[in-house]
Parts: structure tokens; sequence; C-alpha cells
């Protein structure tokens, strides 16, 4: 069923959709809302904290003379590596989880993950004495904690988002990405400045498992599960879905998948945003310090701008990809191509003009514009796992999340190796290459990208309902 058949159903629920806490599809839009603003909160920190770790301390000798040492006295290269070693573990666990959702149970490992990268965040500033190496390891295992989120949830997203809610839905929820990203850089730089570096990492972790317990008390897996549901929600999500069931085998059809160039091209437009996203995620702070001069707490504020501007975009980019559909103006590939190209575009322009003025309040507007932009291509290829098969949507993300996770890896280590010097005109390779990565994007996505409900996908859907079907058939005889 699509958004514009799907439009049609009602929910039974005599109230707007803004008033979220009577649907509890919506429940779970803010639970997941959440569960990504700590996840964000716990990933950001470090690229704050760093500055702080690493930065020069005035201390006043015995003898009364003057001195300037670094706690962490790590090289930028050093830097690079700490801050990529995340996405190391982010990488591996993005495959494994789409298919182990299934097994396991979406929310619990939603929950599990989140869980357990609370903890490692308390533990950060123990192994960062002990060692960047343990450090490294840390992050490395928050990495794979964290990994499992993104394509446990497009399963989540698959029993809970009718289609003509679905970009809405998980597009409000990623909107705690922005959120906890901002949050990380405005409280990072305040608290450290307060209660040292340690405290920042206390703070967001503690935070992080109380969400962890709440998940686990109010959330289930699917309508069917959750006993606070009204009869008319349930049905009218089940129906919007077409009758999908949540807790049957799924058997994903993987040469359709391997041989999909829509596929590819959500994989290609996930890598491109994520070099660019992940790069000024890492490496915002250090770029203002260098460039600008700014203070620890001061580079932290200055970077929540750009987050704050495409959280408040990411929920505008929804609503219209949403809109636009149901309207019959766009068609579902034509919302996704254009969301994703037009946004991918905007950014390149934004950023080479941001890094050629190179002047505090101009270049910091350029790239708040670019970062906030990044919101309509979210609405575009990150909701398209589940136009082309919501049975393994969660299996997708995970494939176009690991491979696409390259590009938070390597951009930190590429920015690391190009800004040696720490001065302002090295960082403008840094943003050339990034531009033209999103270029690249462009021209993949336009070309090969699709929103359709793909041939594979339903062959798979067919054959399981003709066994079903049998199954039934032989039951009835042998009764």
């Amino acid at each position: 069923m699509d958004a514009s058949e799907s439009s049609r159903l009602s929910d039974g629920i005599d109230a707007p959709l803004w008033m979220f806490w009577k649907r509890r599809r919506y429940i779970v839009v803010l639970m997941a809302f959440l569960g990504f603003l700590n996840m964000y909160t716990t990933r950001a920190n470090l690229s704050v904290a760093i500055v702080a770790m690493t930065e020069n301390t005035t201390v006043v000798q015995p003898d009364g003379s003057v001195i300037q040492i670094q706690e962490f006295d790590w090289s930028s290269t050093v830097q690079g590596y700490v801050l990529s070693s995340f996405f190391y573990g982010y990488l591996v666990a993005h495959l494994p989880a789409g298919i182990l959702a299934n097994k396991f149970g979406a929310t619990n490992m939603i929950g599990t993950g989140i869980g357990v990268t609370s903890v490692l965040a308390l533990l950060t500033p123990l192994a960062a004495r002990a060692g960047v190496g343990y450090l490294i390891a840390t992050r490395i295992l928050q990495g794979m904690s964290q990994g499992v989120i993104n394509p446990c949830m497009h399963t989540v997203w698959s029993r809970w988002a009718p289609p003509s809610e679905r970009s809405r839905m998980v597009l409000l929820a990623f909107a705690g990405v922005f959120v906890g990203t901002i949050l990380a850089m405005l409280l990072s730089g305040v608290i450290a400045s307060a209660w040292r570096w340690e405290g920042v990492f206390y703070i967001f972790g503690a935070c992080s498992f109380v969400w962890f317990v709440a998940w686990f008390l109010f959330i289930r897996k699917s309508p069917e599960e959750d006993r606070f549901i009204t009869p008319m929600e349930k049905q009218f999500i089940l129906q919007s879905l077409g009758c999908v069931e949540g807790h049957q085998k799924i058997k994903h059809p993987w040469k359709g998948i391997l041989t999909s160039k829509a596929v590819y091209a959500i994989i290609i437009a996930n890598f491109c945003q994520n070099w660019g996203f992940y790069n000024m995620l890492t490496q915002l702070p250090s770029f203002l310090k260098d460039a600008f001069k700014f203070s620890v707490q001061t580079s932290g504020f200055v970077a929540a701008i750009p987050y704050f501007a495409m959280a408040l975009t990411l929920s505008l980019a929804g609503y219209l990809a949403d809109w636009f559909q149901i309207k019959g103006i766009l068609t579902t590939t034509q919302v996704r191509r254009n969301f994703t190209c037009g946004s991918f575009l905007t950014q390149a322009i934004f950023m080479v003009t941001g890094v050629l003025l190179l002047e505090t309040v101009p270049t910091v507007a350029c790239i708040t514009i670019a970062i906030a932009m990044g919101a309509f291509a979210w609405s575009g290829y990150a909701v398209n796992q589940l136009d082309l098969s919501p049975k393994s949507a969660g299996l997708l993300a995970g494939m176009s999340n690991s491979l696409g996770t390259v590009g938070g890896i390597v951009s930190p280590i590429v920015t690391g190796y190009l800004t040696k010097n720490h001065t302002g005109e090295e960082w403008t390779s840094v943003f050339y290459i990034l531009s033209a990565i999103y270029l690249f994007g462009v021209v993949v996505y336009w070309f090969c990208a699709s929103g359709e409900l793909q041939p594979w996908s339903i062959e798979m859907q067919e054959r399981r309902a003709m066994e079903k079907q049998g199954y039934e058939n032989k039951a009835s005889v042998q009764d």
C-alpha cells in the first residue's frame, strides 16, 4: 500500500498528530528520538572533549615559574585516529545487526546497544589515562554497540510506520541525532570548563543508561505486542502495511539485493553523506579553533549552530517528503531523488564558498546552511530502504550504513594528515575533497535511485503467501 492509499485510512483517534501521546506509534517515535539523542551525545562529546584534553594548560611551578603543558600530547594525526576509531566498530556491526534484528528482536538489540555504549562512555576517562590504545579500543567497542541501532530501527519502522507517515516518523526520530549533537557541542565545553573533561563522559553516559531502562519498560517490537495500543490504531497500522505479521521469519532475496542498482545508489549516497557529516561532526570544533582561534567552549557553542539548524530543517524535510507524495505532486522516486541530489548539490556549493571566504561569520553561515540542507538528503536516501523492500529494510540499512561508514572512518584520518600545522589555509583541501564527494553522490543517486517496491521483494512476498496458503489448505484437508 502506498502513501496516498494509506492516508485514506483512519486510526480512530480524535486528536491531531502533534498530540503524540495519544498514539502509541508516536510514543515509539519519541523514544527513538531520545535514543538517537543519547547515541550522539556519547558519540560527539569526544570531538569537543579532545580539544580540552590536548590544549595547553598554564601550570605554576613550586619555584614560581610558569610553564605550558598538555595532559595528552597527541598530534593531529593521532587525534584523527582517535576520532575515527569509533567508526571501525560502527562499520563491523551494521550488517550483522540487520540480520540478527529479526532473530533476537530489533527493540532488544537497540536497547542493549545504547546500554552498552553508556557503560563504555563512563569508562572512557579510565581508558584515556591508560593510554591512547585503550581509548581507541573503547571507542571501537562503543562504535560496535551503536552500529546495531540504525539497522534495527529500520526494522522497527517496518512494523510501526504507515507509508503515509513514514518520512515524517523516521525523520522526527532522526532529529534526535542533531539535538544530541547540539547538546554535546553546547554542553561538553561547559562541562569540561566546570568539572574537567572527564565530566563530559560521566554525565552523558549516565543519561544514556536512564534511557536504556526506559526503553525496555515502554517499547515493544510491533503493534501486536503492545498492550497499550488501541484496537483501531493497531488495525490502522497493520492495514497500512498490508497486514504484515511482525513475528514471521524473513528470507532475504540476496540475489535481487546484490544485483540492484537502487540498493547501490543508497550505499553510495550513504557514503557521501557520511563523509561530510562525520567529518564536520568530529572536526568542526578543531576547524574553528585552527581557523579562527576559538577557545574550547566557544568552539563547542559555534559548532552546535549548524546542527540546531539541521534539527529544525529535518521536521520540514520529512513533512514535505510525505506531503508531495500524498498530494500526488511527486512520485516516491522523484521525492527521494530530488531531495537527496538537491541536498548534496547545495552542500557542495556552500562548503566551497565557506572555505573560500574563510571569515568567521560568512564561513560559519555557509557551513550552517550546508549542514542544515543535509536534512533533505536524510528524507531521501535514508528512508529509501523502506520503499525498496519493507521486509528487508533492516538488512538494507545495515548494508548501506556499514559500507557508508567507511566515509566516517577515512575522512577524519585524511583531515588529520591535511591539517598537521593547524592553519586555516590547510582546511581548504579538506572542504574541496568533501564537495567533490558530494557531487559524485549527485551523479550516482540521480541515475540509479528508485522509490518503488522492487520486483525481487514482491516475488519474495508472493512466494511466502503461496507457501502459507498451501500449508493452510493441507491442514484443512488433514482435518
